[in-house]
């Protein structure tokens, strides 16, 4: 009798875990591989979720949580790709080097089990108030298996989240948020008028632990959860503290958390969907947008927003959850009100969301305070702080009406930079000023007071070349995690095109967004930035990776090329080694004439010795690649 074919995507304990002599060099890891099999049990996860197969799901979390691919990955994220990498907790350790991940790898996935949470290490940073907002680090071990257990939490909690929850969730921004809103609130006569702009009071320090641990059920990682929940605080001069409630804002798995306490608010506030669309709601219901500890309720009447925010404060109170009614009140469209640093308000029939006078505010005094910090430094450091700066904030708000924003704020700006030009150069007259700092640097542009750098040829950006750009709205409840969508989330990715230079982007296209080198997406429609200091930190972390690599043909002949390679290792096309050999006949200096290639690479050191001839970029292939001489597009983009 046949036996049953197996089915396609299956993934058995060796796939996951890897086979047992599978070598220990963090620069050898296929990553596409471990990622993939990661993807595959979160797509598996959220699809038993979907169809309620309780005893289903706990088995894929249990082989999520013993998964070696799942390790791998998650010290990956923690130690080589969030920004927080080389923030130490209370035991001062990090990990910056591939040899230290490796092993920092291997302790993780062997103490999975066994393992005791430490103390998380308390810091505070300044909010937009004027006030400190505290945040607890925890060490890297407990940030890694943090990040072990939010991939088997996360896919099942997205298969049950209300379809209006945006904050920290994969392929959700603060954009999705005010782009909701503005569909319920645009038109000449909206039937929601009235607005309750709710905020809670410290949420993420004040959960309630037992109402938590109830909500994750039979999850195989409660006890780990409840011992991160119990780790207690340190703080320099007070020495430990314990925590009897809140989870630490600063741990990977808190924002989840958070989302998984604040489950089953749209409920409670009275909000109903339609059973044949589920992210329609059904008339006479109030319609409730949350992003995080932040949440917009639209009412028909001031009665009903009245007793949504009762309905909910009633909710909130057994979990240890208030509203902060300094920031809580009840306005309408016409009044307007601020989110997430947008303003949003009906003006002549029209609802127009632009950026917060507050939001304008901080970013006036932050420019101010970085201009004022580098007197004494030259144009090019004034352009390294300041252009992500620039460019971050135009990124976050190139989806509201921002045009006369942007021009106010380029013209604050030159004023900065001029003030700062003749502090420089006290001595000398303004016509040699402008000559030396200012131009058409920008040879797209015919404006002639850029500031720029005459011996590097980079200049300022301008916000008011951005573009304005609608946002395109998250599908209702679509989620990275379900496998059925995942051409909605690769036509996503294509459309949502981050505020780079044109010929990076026709290179992102002809590379079809991926890295040459390990074949993972340079951008992800999923992780975009939620923040304009958080793009800030792309323009300046990430956008450093997608590095341009202009490398010279080979000036030996290529059998003496291939004899002296003869008996070495084949390089592997997706390998980020951190310590590169030197090049044999090729290097990667920006050679005016002899240019073979030029492509986009991911995150990782300089990898010189596996470009030439191991890529294999069909797309990439111009008349530049015969050593034509470099054209304007070519020398613009050996300044990005």
């Amino acid at each position: 009798m046949l036996e049953p074919p197996e089915p396609k995507g299956k993934l058995d304990a060796e796939t996951v875990n890897g086979p047992e002599d599978e070598p220990l060099d963090w620069d050898t890891i296929v990553w596409p591989v471990h990622e993939d099999n990661v993807r595959r049990l979160r797509q598996r996860i959220f699809k038993a979720t979907k169809e309620q197969d309780l005893a289903t799901v706990r088995n894929l979390q249990r082989m999520m949580l013993r998964s070696w691919s799942n390790t791998l990955v998650s010290v990956r994220q923690v130690t080589q790709r969030n920004a927080g990498r080389g923030t130490p907790g209370v035991d001062g350790q990090v990990a910056l080097t591939s040899p230290a991940r490796m092993d920092l790898a291997v302790q993780v996935h062997r103490t999975a089990r066994s393992f005791q949470p430490q103390p998380v290490r308390r810091v505070y940073i300044p909010k937009a108030n004027g006030k400190r907002r505290p945040l607890g680090i925890p060490v890297l071990t407990d940030r890694c298996h943090q990040a072990r257990v939010k991939n088997a939490l996360e896919p099942e909690w997205e298969a049950r989240f209300a379809p209006r929850t945006y904050g920290f969730r994969p392929g959700r921004s603060c954009q999705d948020a005010i782009a909701v809103l503005h569909v319920m609130g645009c038109g000449k006569h909206p039937r929601r008028r009235w607005v309750l702009d709710a905020d809670l009071t410290a949420a993420f320090d004040r959960i309630d632990h037992a109402q938590l641990l109830a909500k994750l059920g039979t999850f195989p990682g409660k006890g780990m959860i409840q011992g991160w929940l119990k780790a207690g605080v340190f703080e320099k001069g007070k020495g430990f503290a314990p925590t009897d409630e809140g989870t630490p804002q600063g741990g990977v798995i808190s924002p989840c958390l958070l989302n998984v306490a604040l489950h089953g608010l749209e409920e409670a506030a009275g909000v109903r969907y339609e059973a044949s669309d589920p992210a329609r709601t059904k008339r006479g219901c109030p319609a409730l947008v949350v992003y995080a500890d932040d949440m917009v309720a639209l009412c028909h009447t001031k009665e009903q927003a009245e007793h949504v925010k009762a309905c909910m404060a009633s909710w909130l109170a057994p979990r240890g959850l208030t509203f902060n009614e300094a920031k809580t009140r009840i306005v309408t469209l016409e009044d307007g009100f601020d989110f997430l640093g947008f303003t949003v308000r009906r003006h002549a029939g029209k609802l127009i969301t632009r950026p917060s006078k507050a939001a304008v505010k901080r970013v006036k005094h932050r420019l101010a305070v970085e201009m004022r910090a580098l007197r004494g430094a030259n144009a090019a450091a004034v352009l390294a702080k300041i252009n992500p700066i620039v460019r971050g904030w135009a990124n976050y708000y190139r989806g509201a009406a921002a045009s006369r924003t942007f021009a106010a704020l380029d013209h604050y700006l030159w004023q900065l930079t001029y003030k700062w030009a003749c502090r420089s150069h006290q001595n000398k007259p303004k016509s040699w000023i402008t000559s030396r700092y200012y131009g058409r640097f920008n040879p797209d542009s015919t404006d002639r007071w850029i500031f720029g750098d005459r011996d590097s040829g980079a200049w300022m950006p301008r916000l008011c070349w951005t573009k304005i750009v609608r946002h395109g709205l998250v599908l209702g409840a679509a989620s990275p995690d379900d496998p059925a969508q995942a051409d909605y989330w690769a036509s996503r990715r294509r459309k949502n095109q981050p505020l780079l230079d044109r010929s990076v982007l026709i290179l992102l296209a002809k590379q079809k967004g991926r890295c040459p080198l390990c074949t993972g997406f340079l951008l992800h429609a999923d992780h975009e930035p939620s923040s304009p200091t958080e793009w800030e930190q792309w323009h300046r972390v990430t956008r450093k990776a997608i590095t341009k690599h202009h490398v010279a043909q080979p000036t030996a002949p290529a059998s003496s090329t291939r004899t002296a390679n003869a008996g070495r290792p084949a390089p592997r096309r997706n390998q980020h080694s951190s310590t590169p050999e030197p090049p044999n006949g090729a290097c990667l200096s920006r050679m005016p004439r002899r240019v073979a290639r030029t492509d986009l690479r991911g995150a990782g050191r300089s990898n010189a010795l596996r470009l030439p001839g191991r890529i294999g970029l069909r797309s990439l292939s111009s008349p530049r690649a015969t050593g034509w001489p470099l054209g304007r597009s070519d020398r613009r983009s050996a300044r990005v």
